[in-house]
């Protein structure tokens, strides 16, 4: 499991890149890279991870669900996500 600061910088991460968004957008439309290097480095959506809003694992996570494949699997059949069921055939 991820630790919680972990998840807590990828929350901070996410409001940086929320903040900087409309100021990358302007720069790469002008084509200013000295300004966009200027800017701060986790405000780049790239260096963004997703991670499992239960267990914080950070691969294999469904990015609908906002949960991992494992999860994902134990929910279903469950029956906890509405409409999902196991494939049979």
């Amino acid at each position: 499991m991820a630790s919680k600061g972990k998840i807590e910088k990828m929350k901070r991460n996410s409001r940086l890149i929320e903040r900087y968004a409309a100021k990358r957008e302007r720069l790469k439309a002008a084509g200013d890279y000295d300004g966009l290097a200027a800017l701060p480095r986790n405000s780049s959506p790239t260096r963004y991870r997703r991670y499992c809003k239960l267990t914080g694992r950070m691969r294999g996570t469904y990015r609908k669900f906002q949960i991992s494949r494992i999860m994902l699997r134990d929910m279903a059949l469950d029956g906890l996500i509405p409409g999902m069921t196991k494939a049979s055939w």
